[in-house]
């Protein structure tokens, strides 16, 4: 793994936590493994923003500049805000929040350890090319954690494969939602705001863009579809262009059901009004696909 920067050192003690390893981090946090008062192994997500926030020689994290402290302030409430939301969602597919704190200047989220590996790791290792079984069982229940935090008013808005945690016989955790917006029809545009390329959609990058439901769905679909490449799909801004990406029905016919490619171009369409606009309907369209799946293996 990469040097990461201002990442506190093991052994260091965060409230009753222990750090023992550096997990990750992203342009907004540090995740660590960590082990609590009683000895037991938990997650400990930082927010630390590198590029507007340093770490001083007691630890506490700082903004580098006067003119920044504002969005640092900011950032952290947005980080408290995903802390609550997710204390409150209970789904044995999403990540289990069972602390939030402050301490060192910034702001902290527990999260319960699971052993398992990353689907991005997987994917890499892999070249893409995973089977529709493989799919249908991560993406199903994955799904069904998705629609939870729908029904609650929120919208993910960064799932990727670098998001997904598979636990032994594949089973789904969506993680990370430091994007995590409540769902209303349009939002104001942030400078900090969380875009990945290749998995978020068009509205998700204009100003004061229309998302819902549908913006999950594009990225879900823009998951599964590196599931079958091996490689992100081109960026939605390039596609809104000009778009030269082949629909996955024709790229990866000779290895996937037609009803599963279906479901991936419809969640992939640019334009957000074409998609699923709910989850239902894009869960009604996979159980098709598995239930033919089934049908194939008990035939043969």
């Amino acid at each position: 793994m990469a040097k990461i920067e201002n990442e506190l050192p093991a052994g260091t003690r965060v409230d009753e936590y222990t750090i023992v390893q550096t997990l990750g981090g992203g342009g907004f946090s540090i995740v660590y493994l960590a082990s609590d008062s009683r000895g037991e192994q938990v997650v400990l997500k930082e927010y630390m923003p590198a590029k507007i926030a340093n770490r001083d020689d007691s630890h506490s994290v700082i903004a580098s500049k006067e003119s920044y402290a504002d969005r640092f302030a900011h950032g952290q409430r947005l980080f408290f805000q995903e802390a609550g939301a997710l204390g409150n969602l209970k789904h044995p597919n999403i990540v289990n929040v069972i602390n939030f704190f402050r301490a060192n200047g910034t702001v902290y989220m527990v999260m319960e350890y699971e052993e398992g590996y990353n689907l991005q790791n997987y994917i890499v290792r892999h070249k893409g090319k995973l089977s529709e079984t493989f799919i249908l069982t991560v993406f199903l229940p994955l799904l069904d954690g998705l629609k939870t935090i729908h029904e609650n008013g929120l919208l993910h808005l960064d799932i990727k494969p670098g998001n997904i945690h598979l636990r032994q016989g594949a089973s789904p955790l969506l993680l990370d939602f430091g994007a995590v917006h409540e769902m209303m029809h349009t939002r104001q545009f942030q400078p900090n705001q969380v875009v990945t390329p290749g998995y978020s959609p068009i509205e998700q990058l204009d100003p004061g863009g229309y998302v819902g439901p549908w913006t999950d769905i594009y990225a879900i679909g823009a998951t599964m579809r590196t599931c079958m490449a091996g490689s992100p799909p081109p960026p939605s801004t390039k596609r809104r262009e000009r778009d030269t990406m082949k629909t996955a029905l024709s790229a990866f016919k000779k290895n996937y059901s037609a009803s599963l490619l279906e479901a991936v171009d419809w969640a992939m369409e640019v334009d957000p009004i074409l998609r699923p606009q709910n989850l239902e309907q894009l869960i009604e369209v996979l159980n098709l696909s598995a239930a033919k799946l089934q049908q194939a293996s008990e035939a043969s």
